[in-house]
Formats: structure tokens, C-alpha cells, sequence
């Protein structure tokens, strides 16, 4: 409902967390570059094969709920 990729929302908060919660700063540093190849690598790969999967109804689903929020 509110975003297509859940899982990877919830595990970057827990990482934040941790970072934030033991001050290891250069986790949040290596935060940006593991988020944009999570975007290239894998979100758009998954994306690749759902389409490939449920056809029109996953781009009808695409255009109601944000990659991301």
C-alpha cells in the first residue's frame, strides 16, 4: 500500500539503527552506495521478473504503490 519494496525499508531502519545506537558512523557513510546498488542490482531485477510474471496487472500495481516511500 504504501511502498513496493518493504523488506529493504525495514532492513535499512534496523541499519540505521545499529549505526546510530553504537555510533559506528561509517555504516551510514556505506549506507548511500549499498542503497544504489540495491536499487540497480536487485529491486529492478525483481521488478523485471514480476512484470515477466503478472504481466498488466503488476504495472497497474506499479503505478498505485512508490518504489520507495
Amino acid at each position: 500500500h504504501y511502498t513496493r519494496n518493504p523488506l529493504y525499508i525495514g532492513l535499512t531502519t534496523i541499519y540505521v539503527g545499529i549505526a546510530l545506537s553504537t555510533g559506528v558512523i561509517w555504516f551510514l557513510v556505506t549506507l548511500a552506495p549499498v542503497l544504489v546498488m540495491v536499487n540497480w542490482k536487485i529491486v529492478r531485477r525483481e521488478e523485471q521478473f514480476l512484470e515477466g510474471k503478472f504481466g498488466d496487472d503488476y504495472r497497474v500495481y506499479k503505478t498505485r504503490v512508490r518504489r520507495w516511500v
